[in-house]
Order: structure tokens, then sequence, then C-alpha cells
């Protein structure tokens, strides 16, 4: 079997991302990660599982009328109806059909061991239930899918039982026929096979999916073996979400069958858009992003001082697999100390900023000082950035700090409590404002919020998602000098700051003052 000239992708973020250890998603949440998909571009979003609880039953009452859908279709999950049941009296299918969607998903057992062993049903049984099941939703005017559960553990086992449920799936009306490996333990070749097997085993009339896991850390791998094998479809997670170790990443899926393979998947045209995508349901979802995740990461294209920039700047193909433009990332240049005058005009370049060859060197001086002092610029692009742009003549008049104190209390047994008092001059103002935190970083930054906040409304938008402090060194105990990164964003980008100091509030403050400084220099 060839390749396919095109593969539908099939993103399942809001059911199965959403079954990754450490994710909430509200209604409103994935609402808003649906409308994300759309503009991506992807051919089917399913929604969730109608019935199984309240947050899905609103989601999908919600989206008939909120969920305004230019590209994408949305599909409601279900599985078969119950051994020995009926359908017209089954709750799932009910629900299936109650969402209102024009598309519906089942999940059936297509493992014999799993229909004796769980299900403790006869293996006819297990093939009537899934019959019955596309049977009913196809004459109910619903366009079906039919996830096959743990298809690859059992077409080795038992292929013909996996090949029957198949079979009366696509005979009773499924249009799809989705091959899982719902383990996650299969391996590329072992996918190839078994897909090449099935797709010319059903002929033309079917299309064949496939749905991974990552637990062997093969999903993408198995993804495009799938398609090597012909199917036609691959249903994922952005960003890999889901349980265990997660699902195929789509954010690799993707341009890796259309960079790399030549198969279309979502519009050419939107590619560009796979980055700020995956940042922005990394943030929906509250998780960081892994920088060095591919094609979308920060570090994806992240070039550090030596042979590497040098090279770059005369042939960027010859350190980049793709152009980091056509997935909307960008080639960025790590400082630090082994920066050479290059390198950091690279990084000047980068900015938008221009510095001469004097005002370079006083840079790369003022790097390896601070950076023998305990600053690493190389995690910290913010503080970075805005200590180029002040070498080069530039200072910030967004507001000026006067002073500052922190006052921790503890009286009668009570807990903690920390506040902060900031003197600052705004806008030809000079405001005092009091606030009081969650230690004093949290106190410090509230206070600051409340004293410029509305003279900057972008302000509201940029907010902390990681504090990070090291101890550089522990033989001093608690005098020890400290580092500290702060990791933030506004949605749409993210920074880091940093500062160092024998203080821990002062090297917070530091690494807190720019990244407001940052965030409102790029509002």
């Amino acid at each position: 079997m060839s390749t396919p000239d095109e593969v539908e992708v099939y993103d399942t973020t809001l059911r199965d991302g959403a079954q990754l250890e450490g994710i909430s998603l509200t209604v409103d949440d994935k609402l808003r990660i649906a409308e994300q998909l759309d503009w991506l571009g992807v051919h089917y979003i399913e929604g969730g599982w109608p019935g199984a609880n309240p947050k899905d039953d609103e989601f999908f009452q919600r989206a008939k009328t909120e969920l305004k859908l230019e590209t994408s279709t949305l599909v409601a999950f279900g599985s078969t109806r119950r051994k020995l049941g009926k359908v017209d009296s089954d709750d799932t299918l009910r629900h299936l059909v109650e969402a209102d969607t024009s598309t519906v998903c089942i999940v059936g057992k297509c493992w014999d061991y799993h229909v004796e062993q769980a299900l403790e049903t006869t293996l006819d049984e297990g093939v009537a239930m899934v019959a019955d099941s596309v049977e009913f939703l196809t004459r109910s005017g619903r366009a079906v899918m039919f996830d096959a559960e743990h298809f690859f553990d059992g077409y080795k086992r038992n292929p013909e039982f996996s090949l029957r449920v198949l079979e009366a799936a696509a005979e009773r009306g499924a249009a799809t026929l989705v091959l899982c490996d719902t383990n996650g333990g299969a391996l590329p070749h072992e996918v190839e096979s078994a897909v090449t097997e099935v797709v010319a085993h059903l002929g033309d009339d079917v299309r064949v999916g496939v749905h991974l896991h990552d637990d062997a850390g093969c999903g993408v791998a198995n993804a495009l073996a799938g398609v090597r094998g012909g199917a036609t479809q691959v249903q994922g997670t952005i960003n890999g979400y889901g349980e265990r170790t997660g699902n195929c990443n789509l954010t690799s899926i993707i341009p890796n069958l259309t960079l790399k393979m030549g198969v279309r998947t979502i519009p050419p045209e939107r590619l560009e858009r796979l980055t700020p995508v995956s940042h922005h349901i990394a943030e929906l979802v509250n998780m960081p992003l892994n920088p060095q995740q591919p094609y979308v990461g920060a570090s994806a294209f992240a070039h550090k001082a030596g042979l590497h920039v040098s090279a770059i700047v005369r042939r960027p193909d010859a350190y980049e697999h793709v152009k980091p433009d056509a997935v909307g990332n960008g080639t960025r240049f790590v400082v630090s100390e082994l920066a050479g005058k290059s390198t950091l005009q690279l990084k000047a370049n980068e900015i938008g900023i221009e510095l001469d060859g004097p005002t370079l060197n006083q840079v790369i001086d003022t790097l390896k000082t601070l950076e023998h002092e305990g600053y690493h610029f190389e995690a910290a692009d913010g503080s970075l950035e805005l200590l180029m742009r002040r070498a080069g003549g530039w200072e910030h008049d967004f507001f000026r700090v006067e002073s500052f104190r922190v006052i921790t209390d503890e009286s009668d047994g009570r807990a903690f409590t920390t506040e902060a008092t900031m003197k600052v001059h705004v806008g030809g103002e000079r405001l005092v404002r009091t606030a009081e935190g969650n230690g004093p970083v949290n106190a410090l930054d509230r206070a600051l919020r409340a004293a410029i906040g509305s003279h900057y409304p972008a302000l509201e938008h940029v907010h902390l998602v990681d504090y990070k402090v090291r101890v550089l060194d522990t033989q001093k105990g608690t005098g020890a000098v400290t580092r500290v990164l702060l990791d933030s964003t506004n949605g749409d980008r993210s920074w880091s700051t940093i500062g160092v100091s024998e203080n821990i509030i002062e090297a917070s403050w530091q690494a807190l003052a720019d990244s407001i400084v940052y965030g409102l220099l790029h509002s």
C-alpha cells in the first residue's frame, strides 16, 4: 500500500488530553481550545463523552450556540451498547444522539482477551455489540467512526476476531475504522505491517485511521508508520497530552507528514499557526510547554555560541532541518559568557536593535562579569534583551520605583502574613500602594501592579508561571548568594528574567522588575 496523498487530522485533546494528570479543564477552557483547533484547521475535534459527566453535557449544549466552527467538525465520543443490551434503551447511545453532532465516534473491544476477560462475554456478542451500535447511530443520521480498542494487541493474538469486528462495523455503515494502540506498546514496524494488511483486506470502501499512545516512546513514529501503511486519518492531541505518558503528538505529526513526507494535513497556509496554537493551548490547560518539544518548543531552533552560530549565518539550513517560520517558530540565538561578537550581533538583529562595535564589546564584558557573579543569561532571554537595549542607550519610562518595604509578621501562633509597600512614580504621579501576598515576591508583585495597573491595562495579561531559586555557594548557608529565575507570559509570548544577590528578596525583585518591564515593552 502506498502512502496516501492526504490525511485527516482528528484531535482528541478535549477528551484524551484532559486525562493527563494535572489537567482539569473548565467548560470555558474546552470552548476556547476548540476555537484554537478550528483556527489551526484540524478536520475533527472530539468534544468529549456526553452523558459521562455534567461538564461534557454542558460543553455540547453551549457548543451549539457559542462555538462557530469554520473548518473543523465537532465529534461526540462514546462506546458501544452494553453486553446483551438493546440499542434502543442504551443510555450511552441515547446521549450520543442527543449531543446533536453530525459525527460520532464509538469505541469497542477488538481484542478477544478483553471481550472474554474484561467484558466476560462471548466473541459473537462482542462483534454484535459493535455492529448493533454502529447500525443504530447510522440510522439516527450520524456519520460514525469506530475506534477499535486494543487493536494491535488483539491482531497479534487473534487476527481473525479483530478483522471480524472491523468487518461488522464497516458493513453496518462505519465511515472510518480507527486502529487503536490503547496500551501504547506497539512499535513502528508492527503498526505499519498491521495497517497495510488491514487496508488491503478491507479495500477502498472504508477509511482506516490510527490512534496511538506514547507508552513506548513511539507515538509519533507509529503514527507516521500507520500513514505509510495506508491510514488516512491520524488521531492525536496537541502537545501530546494524554493519560500515562500521553498520546501521539499532533504538533510533531502534522509537520512531519506535511513537510517531510509530502502528505496534506491541515490547510498549508495554516501550518505557521502550529506554534502559537501549541503555546496558547498550553496556557489554557495551565501546563508549561516543554522548551525542547520538536517544532514548537522555545528551544526547537535555538543555537548557542560556537561554530553553529557562525555557520548558521552563512547557511541556515546547515543546522535547521526545516525553516522555523514554516511552523510559526523562529531561529533564536542563545547567549552566554561563551558568546562572541558575531553571536551578540545576531542576537541584536533578532531583537531589532543596532549596536556598534564598541557597544558590543561592552556588552560582552558585562555578560562575562555578570555570569561570573552568578547570572545565567542563557536561561533568561528577557533580562538579556533588556541588558542589550540598555547598553544601546535605551531606558524605560514605564515607572520609577522610589523605594519599597516588605514586612513579614507572625503573632499569637497564627500563620505568617506578608505585606509590601511600594512608592512609585508613574505618569507624573507619585503613588504609594500597599498589598498583602503569599510571601514577599507575591506581595511585591501585587503592590507594583496596584500602583501602575491603571496606567497599563496590558499588565493584566502578564503573569508569572514559574519561580525558581538556586543557592550558588552552599557553604555560606543562609548567607549564600541566590539566583532567582522567573518565567512569565502574556498569553502570546513567554520570557524568563533573572536576579542574583545575597538577599533573596533583592534577587527576586531584580527578576520581577525585569519581567514587568519586558512585558510592558512587548505589549
